[in-house]
């Protein structure tokens, strides 16, 4: 199962509405869960079992992160404010990073203009690191994540004046 085929269905179980989906083949595990349907937070445990080895082997769960409560709670007030704005929310879950490498400067900035199809970060899931594009033209407004920052999917990342 490739990259690709993972974030599909992360995708698809986030919009059906299910809490747990567990999927067991030869060589891994994938288990995927959700909170109550409706909710953005997703956790995904991946488990690759090595060849001859018992697939029953038990993959202990990473510590789900408290810090997305407290965002949650001032969204309400500052979505007043951001409104007219387009929000980029990310695509899958990962490691954020706004640099190309370490030293090479960011994607984008507060004031940077964009296009269609620039990309405004990188996105690294299971070592692979995924080019995240602009589906808007217009200019950066916010930066709403921090360089090598966790994210989880369909979390917003920056917000865009179309104007």
């Amino acid at each position: 199962m490739d990259i690709r085929e993972i974030q599909n269905l992360i995708k698809f179980v986030a919009k059906s509405g299910a809490t747990e989906v567990k999927l067991e083949m030869d060589d891994f595990k994938i288990t995927i869960k959700t909170t109550e349907a409706g909710a953005a937070e997703t956790t995904t445990y991946v488990q690759h079992v090595p060849m001859g080895q018992p697939v029953q082997q038990a993959m202990a769960p990473a510590a789900a992160p408290a810090a997305p409560q407290a965002p949650a709670a001032a969204a309400p007030v500052v979505a007043d404010d951001n409104s007219k704005y387009i929000t980029i929310k990310s695509p899958i879950i990962g490691t954020l990073y706004r640099k190309p490498s370490p030293d090479k400067p960011v994607f984008v900035e507060v004031g940077s203009t964009i296009s269609k199809g620039d990309v405004v970060c990188v996105i690294e899931a299971m070592k692979l690191f995924n080019e995240i594009e602009s589906e808007v033209s217009g200019k950066i407004v916010k930066v709403l994540v921090d360089d090598a920052s966790p994210v989880e999917f369909d979390q917003p990342l920056f917000l865009v004046d179309p104007s």
